[in-house]
């Protein structure tokens, strides 16, 4: 952490991630490799603290989402590892991911020639995942165009490695969607046999997310791209309960790894009838005791919380009051008598027998659990701890 002292700051737990890891490796078994998505600055944990954490985990294969991301984890590891780019990588990139054995996905058939040219250059073979479209109609090859760029990897070995063939579900964390996933798992069976005939030998195949692995077991191959489970979140509350169905006795599931935390720098007394904050959106009507938190939408403490909101201090639950600011807020501790500047805040975690979860943050903006931990600000100080 910086010397200087931090308006909030973000701990995160080694113990709850060991023991995702443990949880995801039970679901999976032992010989898939789980690899870890940290792409969205590791959903908010930071990646140059995140990693480091994950492979002492055990985790030593990471999805990011571009070229920046996978730069970050190469900056950041400790270990020799895998780093595999599942979306946006630039053709100019392609040289520098090549030199650096970083794996990428291959969508389009222009992709592979560029690869192909810049494993040329370097004089290494392009560590190449080809992704198939399946029926998400995002990004993949066609059948036809599966055959073509197998065929290319097969013929220039040496510059294309053929590594890995994969897809993406169409919102595997819901049930309404779960004849357009089976209609997807069979078009990837098919490109799968398709790839058997051509000769392909020894690819790793992956198509199972956090919410497939749970919901769709039988996706789960040599490989499985696990994100929001491994940082204690669930896909959707939908695929938590249908994974726990019928279960007895309900055993620990997954931990959440996050926390954020602040503290109290000013008491406010206001009088009955004012105007708290901006505007006129809260006005007091009994006298009131109100604390500043400096933490606001800037940190990723959401406006839509205004008067809606609630942290822990002191172990009780607290109402934001007023308009959450750019870098404050103000929160009602008329019932703290011994409240003082300095006192902890949690605004993510536990205090006392209380606890806010991410969760409470969707419910009170509609938000989703991705959205809240990915607008968490980057300069919010990281620390691991326990």
């Amino acid at each position: 952490m910086s010397p200087v002292t931090p308006s909030s700051w973000i701990e995160l737990s080694e113990s709850a991630l060991r023991s995702n890891v443990r949880y995801i490796r039970k679901q999976v078994g032992p010989r898939p490799i789980i690899s870890c998505v940290v792409k969205a600055n590791a959903y908010g944990h930071s990646i140059p603290v995140f990693v480091p954490l994950a492979e002492s985990c055990g985790i030593h294969h990471f999805c990011v989402y571009c070229a920046g991301e996978a730069e970050a984890v190469l900056a950041s590891r400790t270990t020799p590892g895998t780093i595999l780019i599942m979306g946006d990588i630039d053709n100019d990139d392609l040289e520098w991911a090549v030199a650096n054995e970083i794996a990428f996905f291959v969508s389009e058939l222009s992709r592979l020639r560029a690869a192909e040219k810049a494993a040329r250059r370097v004089g290494k073979a392009a560590r190449v995942h080809l992704e198939v479209e399946t029926g998400m109609h995002r990004t993949g090859l066609s059948a036809r165009g599966l055959s073509a760029a197998t065929q290319r990897c097969l013929k220039h070995p040496e510059l294309l490695c053929l590594e890995g063939v994969c897809t993406h579900f169409a919102g595997a964390e819901s049930s309404a969607n779960y004849k357009r996933v089976m209609d997807q798992i069979l078009v990837y069976r098919d490109r799968i046999r398709q790839l058997n005939e051509l000769g392909a030998r020894g690819v790793l195949r992956h198509a199972a997310s956090s919410a497939a692995t749970f919901s769709f077991p039988e996706t789960i191959d040599d490989l499985v791209r696990v994100g929001i489970a491994l940082y204690g979140f669930w896909p959707s509350p939908e695929t938590r309960m249908m994974h726990l169905k019928g279960q007895v006795r309900v055993r620990p599931t997954l931990k959440r790894v996050i926390s954020w935390n602040s503290r109290v720098i000013n008491l406010k007394q206001v009088s009955r009838g004012e105007f708290i904050g901006y505007g006129n959106s809260y006005l007091s009507m009994q006298r009131m005791k109100i604390a500043v938190v400096p933490v606001g939408y800037h940190d990723g403490f959401d406006r839509g919380l205004s008067n809606r909101g609630h942290v822990l201090i002191g172990g009780q639950r607290c109402p934001v009051v007023g308009m959450v600011n750019m870098n404050m807020m103000t929160v009602d501790v008329s019932g703290l008598p011994n409240v003082a500047p300095s006192d902890p805040v949690v605004i993510i975690g536990h205090q006392g027998n209380d606890e806010i979860t991410v969760s409470a943050f969707g419910a009170g903006t509609n938000d989703l659990t991705y959205e809240i931990l990915a607008r968490l600000d980057r300069d919010i100080d990281r620390v691991v701890v326990d």
